[in-house]
């Protein structure tokens, strides 16, 4: 069975950075699409980057060049730095592994949940 726990959220003021975390279990994980969406209160769910592997990773347009995502197929992580964080970042992010067969786009996957697994989600809450 898949599982990802993600960890690393937190608060921090306007301008300031965290790195998320997130590990995966129960499939083989290295070339699987992977990626992150957030879902701030009242709002619709937001996809924020997914990529394949070690592949390019394609990052929302609200997040671009402020939002890295790295693995460590060592440890199976996959980790979402994120720098010159901004009030409306302020999320639950949640963590995802697309089933194969469907597209690893942003543009496709929005709007949708059945398209794969799913963590908790950890909160980030960027104060101004």
């Amino acid at each position: 069975q898949v599982q990802l726990v993600e960890s690393g959220g937190g608060s921090v003021q306007s301008g300031g950075s965290l790195r998320l975390s997130c590990v995966a279990s129960g499939y083989i994980y290295s070339n699987t699409c992977m990626g992150w969406f957030r879902q701030a209160p009242g709002k619709e769910r937001e996809g924020v980057v997914v990529s394949i592997g070690d592949g390019i990773a394609t990052f929302a347009g609200s997040v671009r060049g402020r939002f890295t995502l790295s693995r460590d197929n060592a440890k199976r992580t996959l980790y979402l730095q994120m720098n010159s964080l901004k009030p409306e970042d302020t999320a639950m992010y949640y963590c995802v592994q697309v089933r194969v067969g469907w597209p690893c786009m942003l543009t496709t996957l929005e709007g949708r949940a059945d398209f794969g697994y799913w963590g908790q989600g950890t909160q980030v809450t960027v104060s101004s």
